[in-house]
């Protein structure tokens, strides 16, 4: 009787056609710089954000409010699609308006744009709560010596609140690889969908999710290589948990 190893013809996953290897990399790829880009912007509405919040005023932090609350109410899939198409629908609506004619919307900037609205939302209430964490005493001491807002947030608030704020970040990041697989449903080339193109090619479904599925573990095991990395020098000096 033939064992399950030779039933699956592996010779599916060669980096070169016939084979699907090549392909599914550059769909890892993808999955990555969308990833990356949607996690920094992300990062960059989390601060603004977070500061609004914090800092702003009446008018600021009840919009930021509607944000959070609306981005975290509905499902990340029919963000997406909303997004997608009603960001990308808005957009040539606004340059028609303005003479320019319909814009090609790169697919890769829109994802980032999408994952980058999505993750703002929450990367707005970590870095809040990371900010609020820092003891008052420290901000009162910093004040007491002359130093200038901008200081203040450089020197003291940033280093403080970091600690903090990393196991929430480094989870988002998390978070933001796995939701490149939700713009399968917009068509982009990612991972997903490269997969599921593989799999209906060739019908060896099982072979190419469970590929599919160690290549996300891998990118997986790397972040958490490189958070912990991050959060060991950070938490340099601080005493750790009992």
């Amino acid at each position: 009787m033939a064992d399950a190893g030779s039933l699956i013809n592996w010779s599916l996953l060669a980096l070169s056609p016939p084979g699907w290897g090549g392909v599914l990399l550059a769909g890892l790829w993808q999955s990555v710089q969308i990833a990356v880009g949607g996690y920094a912007l992300g990062l960059a509405l989390g601060t603004g954000g977070a500061m609004g919040k914090l800092y702003g005023g009446p008018v600021a932090r009840d919009l930021l409010e509607v944000y959070t609350t609306l981005v975290r109410a509905v499902p990340e899939l029919v963000l997406i699609l909303i997004l997608y198409y009603a960001g990308t629908d808005l957009l040539n609506q606004l340059s028609a308006a303005l003479g320019y004619g319909t814009v090609d919307v790169s697919g890769l900037a829109a994802g980032i744009f999408v994952i980058g609205v999505v993750q703002g939302a929450y990367s707005t209430e970590v870095l809040r709560g990371a900010i609020k964490a820092v003891p008052a005493g420290q901000i009162e001491a910093a004040r007491a010596y002359g130093m200038s807002p901008g200081q203040i947030m450089r020197r003291i608030t940033i280093p403080a609140m970091l600690p903090h704020a990393i196991p929430g970040l480094s989870n988002l990041w998390l978070i933001a690889t796995k939701d490149t697989a939700l713009l399968a449903v917009v068509g982009f080339s990612e991972l997903t969908l490269v997969t599921r193109q593989a799999a209906g090619s060739t019908k060896a479904y099982l072979l190419f999710f469970c590929a599919a599925g160690v290549l996300y573990l891998l990118l997986t095991l790397v972040s958490n290589v490189l958070i912990g990395l991050i959060e060991r020098r950070y938490r340099r000096g601080m005493a750790e948990p009992a």
